[in-house]
């Protein structure tokens, strides 16, 4: 009998989960419901879902409105209903228009209009008016043949108790103080649910609605079929041409990956094409290499990661350029027969290339047939507050103080009190729908069928739909990532042609990984710009490895890991690996599978190899197992049974019980923070992509990492890189710079984007005339042809855009002044003038330090000098990077330039931070800042620092634990 239900995704207005709304209509004895939110139909499937496990009819519908006026609602007689409404509401998502006063034609699809809403004149035979309980009392004398076109129309939004919840939302979503709120603009506070029989006794004297309401239920039918894959079926015209279609691709790849004559590859192949073929995922495999194979004759440069690269038959096809047989993967991590969710491919292309991509699916599989991944954005801890204090009118500085300060005397007042009765009930609560970091979805049937779609500021059709409900539907998605790392790649080999000449090839990995060079840079942690191995910590652990070689660049991406790193097995792990005599096994299974890692499960497959070798499970078995052990599948009863067939078989081994049990405690304990090994290895073969680069070509890739926008850290530190290979870094210049930085032989000009405050069209104003007109001569020449203004003109100045003219910069600004002056006041074109009498100042006094704090304003660091130079002492302490390591446990003072910090919590949660730095030659030193003395000696940020310490040594690598620092005054002038 409730044909409007509002769930939470009525976005700040619903207060009800799909779960409490169905709990609530379990309580209330209703066996028929309609869930009915604003404008989508996010919810639909999990609200069917959650119905028929507790036994519930779910029906579909939407309720239609324009801002804050309902219009009606409509509800869906089968699936083809469903979809002409989600197409009513994809049309109105795309073409920007309100609904219309009456609704249109939608087959299949029953109408209501709320009793006194503009309606039209004659009703059709599909279309009804709502009656709710206050109106009654209007109808009461209407004949009973006027009532044959009314229904029971009790809306729902909340519980009792959450009106106060609801109006909180609302003037959230009006961005107005709650005070402003106008009746208009909320529910009325009766849209909460009331037992099915108090609802049929308001009603008692009017049969007619009754049996209206029950009939249009009656002829609604909403069956949901969640087995079934719902991507494009075939690739080609069948699944038979498909499966050939597979293999000979396939094959053709094999020819050039492995020895013709390679039986283990082989039979390693048809293994795995008649898993794919038995589980109909040939076409998955067809359209992931359909998109790679676009790339690859675009020079598109891309790398397929995730569980994906444990299928040599991805190998073959060049989706992943990860070896299975060579490093003993798994295709059942992948995909197995026992799998109850799609599997996918995580492919990373540039983010410069990925619209391209994005376009070509688009057009290639239709634009009514594809579309990406919805997701959900929640209220956080924050976001909550902040928008609470915003509604109650709070001013900020009161806001911020209630976020930072919880506990302070003056947060105690009446608003404060409300924002935090309200704050638990809004945690995790959906605030509004996005896009999916990458997940594209491609379907057999129109997308409308299953959803509607938005249209975001880009344009690309979006479906009301997140990766959870696509994966219970059996939509297997297409993760097409964006990576500033692959752009660094493929822009470096893109500078190198044009600087030397050279056409570089970055596929020969094989012929990367033997390269002494390479594991040289690779062991001593010359990796900044490098995808994944650049960062302090990830350096460290290089250091500490020893790390020359592709094996244990794969083990160290996966135990740099938070959980591994805390749960003392990244520590247990290099131990083991500077001194193999130190592996211990707990079992002679754990030597014969887990030799590689010294017996310490370091990947996802290591738990798989264990419950197959050591506990009897198959491979498939195994793998449900790695997924519920990680929270990734949630079946007690399935993970007990796997369990007791474990011990089982453990038994019938003569297995001790008691390391039968602590290695299945080790196995659940690890599997939760594991990193799949295909996936390591995937980031290794970037990372030795990068490195190759670097090693070979530094200059020209620490450019293409500038004009990528860097990576983990900041420009300043890329720039010291350059400089530091050799490279002479120099200001932007109005006759030589680009928009983006270039290289010429060993000279990098800084490109205009790096220069702050300079605006885009003013930098194209410069390269379109100095293209068409030539080079600039003097100051007056380029301000009579680009016609910019005083500010642009200003900086360009001050970043010293106009050395080639020979004058300081203080001439120039004086002679800007003055023509910019004289153009705006005479009124004339200086195009048509001669140049004007030459402008004679007296001489003016230079100081680099004002040139220096110019590069640091306009620029964010230092190019023609170093901040050593800046400092007012010359005191450069008695260490530096290169000599600490024979300074261990001495106390030492260094002056190094902060780079960066993280922040840490230690178990009594107090903050500690390590810091990274660059000494007076550009090298690397590290800090710990322990609890007591970071709150002593604090760091604020960007700064030369004067650090006294203990140098420590762990496996190695020296750090120093800082007793003091403190920032270096500067010279000013």
């Amino acid at each position: 009998m409730l044909l409007n239900l509002h769930s939470y995704y009525s976005l700040r207005y619903g207060t009800l989960s799909i779960e409490q709304l169905v709990e609530n209509l379990a309580v209330n004895a209703y066996d028929t419901a309609v869930l009915t939110d604003i404008n989508n139909t996010t919810a639909t499937f999990n609200f069917v879902k959650v119905c028929q496990e507790k036994g519930i009819h779910p029906l579909a519908g939407v309720e239609f409105r324009n801002g804050d006026r309902l219009m009606y609602i409509g509800i869906a007689q089968n699936m083809e209903g469903f979809s002409a409404l989600n197409k009513c509401l994809t049309n109105h998502n795309k073409d920007k228009k309100p609904f219309p006063e009456q609704a249109p034609e939608l087959e299949h699809t029953f109408i209501i209009y709320p009793f006194g809403s503009k309606r039209p004149e004659s009703l059709k035979a599909n279309e009804y008016i709502g009656i709710a309980i206050r109106h009654l009392s209007k109808i009461a004398l209407t004949s009973s043949r006027e009532q044959t076109k009314y229904v029971i129309w009790h809306p729902v939004s909340f519980n009792e108790g959450d009106y106060a919840l609801h109006t909180q939302l609302r003037a959230i979503d009006h961005n107005i103080l709650h005070s402003q709120l106008k009746p208009e603009q909320i529910a009325l506070s009766t849209e909460q649910m009331i037992p099915r029989n108090l609802l049929l006794q308001y009603y008692r004297n009017f049969p007619t609605i009754i049996k209206n309401t029950a009939s249009l239920l009656e002829c609604c039918s909403f069956n949901v079929d969640f087995s079934s894959v719902k991507n494009k079926k075939y690739f080609s015209s069948s699944r038979q041409e498909d499966k050939e279609l597979l293999l000979q691709r396939t094959f053709e790849g094999f020819e050039n990956r492995y020895d013709k004559n390679n039986q283990e590859a082989k039979a390693r192949i048809s293994k795995e094409l008649e898993i794919i073929d038995n589980l109909n995922f040939s076409s998955y495999f067809l359209i992931t290499n359909d998109i790679c194979r676009f790339a690859k004759s675009q020079n598109m440069h891309y790398i397929g990661r995730g569980s994906g690269a444990n299928s040599i038959v991805a190998y073959c096809l060049g989706i992943t350029n990860v070896d299975p047989i060579t490093l003993n993967l798994y295709f059942e991590r992948f995909l197995n027969p026992q799998r109850k969710t799609p599997p996918d491919f995580d492919v990373d292309f540039s983010w410069k290339d990925r619209d391209s991509i994005y376009d070509y699916i688009f057009k290639k599989y239709g634009s009514e047939r594809t579309a990406l991944m919805g997701a959900m954005s929640t209220f956080r801890s924050r976001s909550i507050i902040r928008e609470l204090g915003k509604i109650q009118g709070l001013p900020k500085f009161e806001i911020d103080r209630l976020i930072s300060e919880p506990e302070n005397v003056l947060n105690r007042h009446e608003q404060s009190r409300k924002i935090l009765s309200i704050y638990e009930r809004l945690a995790n609560f959906p605030n509004q729908r996005t896009i999916h970091s990458s997940g594209v979805l491609i379907s057999e049937l129109p997308m409308s069928y299953y959803c509607a779609l938005d249209y975001p500021p880009k344009g690309l059709a979006t479906a009301q739909m997140d990766m959870y409900t696509a994966e219970d539907m059996g939509f297997e998605k297409f993760d097409i990532l964006s990576q500033r790392g692959i752009g660094h790649i493929d822009t470096c080999k893109e500078i190198i042609l044009a600087n030397r000449g050279e056409e570089v090839d970055t596929n020969a990995i094989n012929c990367f990984l033997e390269d002494e060079k390479i594991a040289y840079q690779l062991k001593n942690a010359q990796t900044i710009g490098c995808f994944y191995i650049e960062s302090p910590a990830m350096r460290q652990l290089l250091e500490k490895l020893k790390c020359d070689n592709y094996l244990t660049l794969i083990a160290a991406s996966s135990i740099i890991r938070p959980g591994v790193a805390s749960s003392g097995m990244m520590k247990a792990f290099i131990e083991r690996h500077l001194n193999p005599e130190k592996a211990i096994y707990p079992h002679p299974i754990f030597e014969a599978h887990l030799k590689e890692t010294y017996g310490v499960m370091v990947y996802q497959e290591d738990v798989m190899k264990i419950g197959h070798f050591y506990g009897g499970l198959d491979m498939a078995e195994a793998d449900v197992l790695r997924r519920m052990m990680s929270g990734k599948t949630r079946n007690k009863e399935k993970l007990d049974d796997i369990k007791k067939r474990f011990f089982e078989n453990c038994q019938n081994n003569n297995y001790p019980e008691a390391i039968s049990k602590e290695i299945w405690r080790q196995m659940e304990s690890f599997a939760g923070y594991s990193f799949n090994k295909a996936h390591s290895a995937s980031f290794a073969v970037e990372s030795y992509q990068s490195l190759f680069l670097k090693t070979y070509y530094p200059l020209e890739f620490m450019v293409a990492v500038l004009n990528n926008y860097g990576g983990f850290y900041n420009r300043k530190l890329y720039v010291n890189e350059a400089k530091k290979a050799g490279a002479t870094i120099c200001l932007p210049c109005v006759n030589i710079s680009e928009y983006q930085s270039i290289i010429k032989g060993t000279a990098i000009y800084l490109g205009f984007d790096g220069v702050l405050s300079l605006d885009h069209s003013s930098v194209k104003k410069i390269l379109k005339e100095r293209h068409i007109n030539g080079l600039f001569t003097h100051l007056e020449d380029f301000i009579r042809r680009t016609r910019l203004g005083l500010a642009t003109v200003i900086i360009l100045i001050r970043c010293g855009a106009f050395r080639f003219t020979g004058q300081d910069k203080k001439t120039l600004l004086w002679e800007a002044h003055l023509l910019i002056y004289n153009q705006t006041n005479c009124q004339k074109d200086l195009l048509f003038q001669h140049q004007t009498k030459a402008i004679v100042l007296p001489n003016l006094e230079q100081n680099d330090i004002d040139d220096a704090y110019d590069e640091i304003e306009l620029l964010g660091f230092l190019v023609s000098c170093s901040p050593f130079d800046l400092a007012k002492s010359d005191y450069n302490g008695n260490a530096n990077a290169k000599n600490l390591s024979s300074l261990v446990g001495q106390t030492v003072r260094v002056v190094a330039d902060y780079v960066c910090h993280k922040s840490v919590w230690t178990k009594q949660g107090k903050k500690m931070k390590f810091g990274t730095f660059l000494d007076s030659n550009g090298d690397f030193i590290d800090t710990i800042h322990f609890p007591p003395q970071l709150y002593q000696y604090p760091l604020y940020g960007e700064g030369l620092y004067l650090i006294q310490g203990k140098v420590v040594l762990d496996f190695g690598v020296p750090s120093i634990e800082v007793e003091k620092c403190a920032r270096m005054p500067m010279k000013i002038n």
